[in-house]
């Protein structure tokens, strides 16, 4: 079975092989490959932008440059790592517009030592919710998480967002920033050490839910780059060979 016919129905496939789809102008095959990183792109944007609207658009441009690009993308590496560095260049373009930028690498000093932090204590966990008010005050914990998240400085806060949200190994990490792998080590023991171990163990099981980008989110973004590729994409697969 060939890979259009393979993503036609639904079958699981590879990023090389929805790549080689999208060169051929596969819509199908590019609606997946969104749909399998929209989340993890969006919070890299998120992490370098501080904003959800424009963390979203950073990520459907990147979508497009992806596109016109994909034919320089080689299979024999990893496309998550080049998708993710299109959308963090975006994302710091983007600040770049709005605000000088002291880049990934910070100012604070030669190894990303934040002067002054200060951890912030909180008492032990709590157990998990088992009622809507408990749900409700999970929700607003994971707010906060957000925004003490949103509050660590540049180069800690990216760092965070890919190795423990996202759950990128060190290599992964490193490779997406263009940082050493010890660098990637220094600022999230950085960033771990600014929001306190003790609120890390409390809020831990819900680093997962936070930043969401499913459901109508996902699926709007994806339907936006579509329309903005218009006929550069084939909407149907091809036809079996006679």
């Amino acid at each position: 079975m060939d890979q259009a016919r393979r993503i036609g129905q639904g079958a699981a496939v590879s990023d090389a092989d929805l790549a080689g789809c999208i060169r051929l102008g596969d819509a199908a095959a590019f609606r997946i490959l969104m749909q399998r990183h929209n989340q993890t792109l969006f919070r890299m944007a998120r992490s370098v932008l501080r904003d959800s609207t424009e963390a979203e658009d950073a990520v459907q441009d990147a979508w497009i440059l992806a596109f016109t690009r994909i034919h320089q993308f080689r299979d024999a590496s990893s496309l998550s790592t080049w998708l993710g560095r299109i959308v963090l260049n975006e994302a710091l373009r983007r600040r770049r517009q709005r605000r000088p930028m002291t880049g990934l690498d910070g100012e604070d000093g030669p190894d990303g030592a934040f002067p002054g932090a200060k951890v912030i204590p909180f008492p032990g966990a709590q157990p998990p919710p088992t009622t809507p008010e408990e749900d409700a005050a999970r929700a607003e914990t994971r707010r906060l998480l957000e925004r003490a998240i949103d509050a660590l400085p540049d180069a800690f806060r990216t760092v965070f967002m890919l190795r423990e949200i996202e759950q990128l190994s060190v290599e992964e990490t490193a490779s997406c920033l263009g940082i050493p792998p010890d660098t990637v080590k220094t600022r999230l023991h950085r960033a771990r050490g600014l929001l306190g171990q003790s609120l890390r163990r409390e809020l831990s099981p819900d680093l997962g839910g936070v930043f969401p980008f499913a459901g109508e989110r996902c699926a709007r973004i994806a339907e936006r780059v579509l329309d903005r590729l218009g006929h550069s994409l084939r909407r149907d697969p091809p036809p079996d060979p006679d």
